[in-house]
């Protein structure tokens, strides 16, 4: 982590109110994929500031917010505003450059790993494979936006492709936890992994996993 980074962190942290985490098992030794709920900028912000294995993860990060070329026309399709606002217009034309001179370096500076939508996803996928390893855990988000603090209902699942890479590398089943970070209670609820049945494709496996993730992440699980 860069020093910009830590330096916000400190500034940032007795200002986020979640801090406490209850898991459901233990996480244990090996490195694991965490899930959790975006809730706009906050839920990155609470993974790298106040979960309490910040200091072990590292973090999917957009890439459109991590380059300066492309964080204004990020900004101005990722509904950070109500487009219907009467303020619209003003946020349109400033808040996407407060945020170009601002969040890029920050982000980098943070434990994040860029997010490629192009032909660079492997790159993704080499550094995450890399990280996990290191022993170090990934936390992806993965609600799709679908209007100002709203999001569909399936989750997006390409990253799922990380699990069998880690799989044919290590030997090894790589878990995904869900979290559902409970700003109301001001508690981290990290729930019991999941895994892939190396026995059975990947395809076949895609929707009972999504959905158990999709229900830990919204807090919906019930044991």
């Amino acid at each position: 982590m860069g020093k910009l980074f830590n330096v916000l962190s400190r500034v940032a942290s007795p200002l986020l109110p979640v801090k406490r985490a209850e898991f459901a098992e233990p996480i244990g030794d090996e490195p694991v994929v965490f899930l959790a709920n975006h809730m706009g900028a906050v839920g990155p912000m609470y993974m790298a500031v106040t979960f309490p294995l910040r200091d072990n993860v590292a973090i999917w990060c957009n890439e459109g917010m991590m380059d300066e070329k492309l964080t204004v026309d990020y900004v101005r399709h990722d509904w950070w505003w109500k487009p219907e606002s009467k303020l619209a217009p003003l946020y349109s034309a400033t808040i996407p450059y407060i945020a170009r001179a601002i969040v890029p370096k920050v982000l980098r500076s943070a434990p994040t790993i860029p997010v490629y939508r192009d032909t660079r996803v492997m790159s993704t996928m080499r550094q995450s494979l890399k990280a996990l390893k290191e022993g170090k855990h990934i936390v992806i988000f993965p609600e799709l936006p679908d209007g100002y603090s709203s999001h569909a209902e399936q989750l997006q699942m390409g990253w799922l492709n990380l699990v069998s890479m880690y799989h044919r590398a290590t030997g090894k089943a790589l878990r995904m936890v869900p979290i559902h970070i409970d700003q109301e209670n001001r508690v981290f609820r990290v729930q019991k992994g999941i895994t892939v049945d190396p026995d059975i494709p990947l395809s076949e496996q895609e929707q009972r996993i999504e959905r158990y993730l999709a229900a830990g992440i919204r807090g919906q699980l019930t044991e």
